[in-house]
């Protein structure tokens, strides 16, 4: 994925100085996937990931799905469910796919996985964004 349209996001962004530098690789599929690790700074009660991050990290994951198929949009509606307290300090498996697409309109699903176990997951509706 080649692409300067992002390049300054909190959550990925090379040239952003607070960046988490996430790095999304693509399967066959089309799904994308990363391994993150949340320090204690992101938590929001002792030791658990605050849920405020867990929907920014699913929605980085469902853009860095459509970035990777070249397609720039803007998130239009994000729902999220929370189905166990995440834990900060241990390895987290981020995964995206698109469910439907139809141009400008595109809808994803993310998931948020510790040893095999489905911590929380999010669908999302994306428009195209107008480049400039």
């Amino acid at each position: 994925m080649k692409s300067t349209c992002h390049d300054h996001c909190v959550l990925c962004g090379p040239f952003h100085p607070g960046s988490w530098r996430l790095s999304f690789a693509q399967a066959g599929d089309g799904e994308v996937h990363t391994t993150f690790i949340a320090g204690s700074e992101l938590q929001g009660y002792e030791n658990i990931l605050h849920g405020g991050v867990i929907a920014s990290l699913l929605d980085a994951a469902m853009t860095h799905c459509l970035l990777h198929q070249g397609i720039q949009a803007v998130t239009g509606d994000l729902r999220i469910r929370y189905y166990h307290p995440v834990a900060c300090q241990v390895p987290l498996v981020l995964r995206a796919r698109m469910l439907f697409s139809c141009p400008p309109l595109y809808h994803l699903a993310a998931e948020i996985v510790y040893k095999d176990l489905l911590q929380a997951k999010g669908e999302g509706k994306f428009m195209r964004r107008e480049q400039v």
